[in-house]
């Protein structure tokens, strides 16, 4: 099952069931957040709770997404309560990828930090099930306002060095009143990061991944295949600039996505009930790696069939929001 939010021309929101080119609106949801403590409470799978609640009107899934309709498939009411994050040098082959912008001199006997932490996860990333493996690279993206709908610009500031995509696998998550983690399922998103700054030294990965991200604009409810191959794509002026393949999927990674979660919400103060959580679990494959340098206007298009229609998203420049001296003592 795929599932989206989207509004309706009125303004109000909807829950649907994606079914080819038409989506079904599930009776009685507004919000994939509400469905699924509702589904918590009930002690059903998501699956369960929408089948119980049936499906209503249907609309035509490309215009809505034409119209910007389509909102991200989870969030909360009040942004503050939504968590994004995300674990780097998960996949096979990103290590390398990092590697380019973070290798010094170094001989042969000597490993770059990147390489080292990649090599710890081949070691341990993948215990057995219910045991807890090495820990992965960890880090914080914001709350619920840098969270960018399907089909709209990335804000680009104006301290901003670079605009890069990471067409990654995002894992989507409710906090239920037992403080537990239930997962809803994934979506493909981008991790839209600034891959400039990163390079001058590994220790501002920190401030790198502080910008905007997308993820969407399908929910895919359940387990996920092994093996995912998809494609990342920039477009400019309407012509295709940049494609590669990218592949995800355990069988793609040196963590299983039982040991990053277990990373995750093993912290007390990430179980706070009913809160939302988007967790982004890497990426092998970056444009800048190849050494595109993106600018505003263009398009990033990051598709996977598993998931339904692809993620689409711009790139504007907006104006500072702070600048230096504005703070003041009280």
């Amino acid at each position: 099952m795929r599932l989206v939010q989207f509004e309706l021309s009125n303004g109000q929101r909807r829950v649907g069931v994606v079914d080819s080119d038409r989506v079904h609106e599930v009776l009685g949801a507004d919000s994939v957040r509400e469905l699924a403590l509702a589904a918590i409470e009930a002690g059903v799978s998501l699956v369960q709770q929408v089948d119980s609640q049936g499906l209503g009107a249907n609309h035509d899934y490309a215009q809505l997404l034409q119209d910007l309709q389509i909102l991200p498939p989870l969030d909360h009411p009040d942004p503050a309560h939504v968590l994004v994050s995300g674990t780097g040098l998960t996949h096979l082959g990103s290590a390398s990828t990092r590697d380019k912008m973070h290798q010094h001199a170094v001989d042969d006997s000597s490993l770059t930090d990147s390489m080292r932490m990649f090599q710890w996860g081949l070691e341990g990333g993948k215990p057995a099930v219910g045991v807890a493996g090495v820990q992965p690279e960890w880090f914080y993206k914001g709350d619920g306002s840098i969270i960018v709908r399907p089909g709209q610009a990335f804000p680009l500031p104006p301290f901003a060095e670079d605009a890069g995509e990471e067409p990654e696998l995002s894992g989507l998550y409710v906090i239920g009143h037992d403080r537990k983690p239930y997962r809803l399922g994934f979506a493909i998103g981008n991790e839209f990061s600034d891959h400039v700054m990163e390079r001058k030294n590994y220790l501002y990965l920190a401030h790198s991944k502080l910008r905007a991200c997308s993820f969407g604009p399908e929910l895919r409810v359940g387990e996920l295949p092994k093996n995912l191959a998809g494609t990342s794509r920039i477009r400019r002026d309407g012509e295709v600039l940049w494609e590669k393949e990218f592949l995800s999927g355990e069988a793609n990674m040196c963590h299983s996505f039982e040991n990053l979660e277990y990373h995750h919400f093993k912290y007390n103060q990430f179980l706070t009930p009913g809160d939302v959580h988007v967790h982004f679990f890497g990426t092998a494959t970056l444009s800048f790696a190849d050494g595109i340098r993106t600018q505003p206007g263009d398009q990033f298009e990051i598709s996977q069939a598993d998931f339904g229609a692809p993620l689409i998203n711009g790139i504007a420049p907006v104006d500072a929001v702070f600048e230096p001296g504005q703070v003041k003592a009280l």
